[in-house]
């Protein structure tokens, strides 16, 4: 029996490239983007040092949590501008929101031994290594 198989020239993942382009062909966001969390991670002699940019967050509502070698930081924003012109407001925007970003390091975290600094809204970790820990050979009797 002959191996003979369709060809199909234009594939079920093209039509995933038109779809929606007649519903919403481009987005304008207007106003201020969502916040995001971004991160520099470094690495010393044993140890990491992350800084993260957290603009207009208050300490008291920075969270930092640290789980093996998974680090999470979560932040509430409170962000309020206000303009005025005479004693008529002309524009009020606001944003209220969790942040919170996750990443993980190739190595545990020793957790008794992490330094949290907040200043100027960057958020400065340092992340001192586990030791890594020895394997024994067990002799069988």
């Amino acid at each position: 029996m002959a191996n003979i198989r369709r060809f199909d020239p234009f594939p079920a993942s093209l039509g995933d490239f038109f779809k929606g382009t007649f519903l919403q062909p481009i987005r304008f966001d207007i106003g201020e983007p969502e916040m995001q969390i971004k991160v520099n991670v470094t690495r010393g002699d044993g140890a990491y040092a992350v800084e993260a940019e957290m603009p207009g967050v208050k300490k008291e509502d920075i969270h930092v949590t640290v789980d093996g070698g998974m680090v999470t930081i979560a932040g509430e924003v409170k962000k309020e501008k206000e303009e005025k012109k005479g004693k008529q407001v002309i524009r009020s925007e606001r944003y209220y929101g969790k942040i919170e970003r996750s990443f993980s390091l190739p190595q545990e975290v020793d957790e008794a031994g992490v330094n949290a600094q907040y200043a100027d809204g960057v958020l400065k970790l340092d992340l001192p290594l586990r030791e890594k820990k020895t394997v024994k050979a067990i002799e069988i009797k």
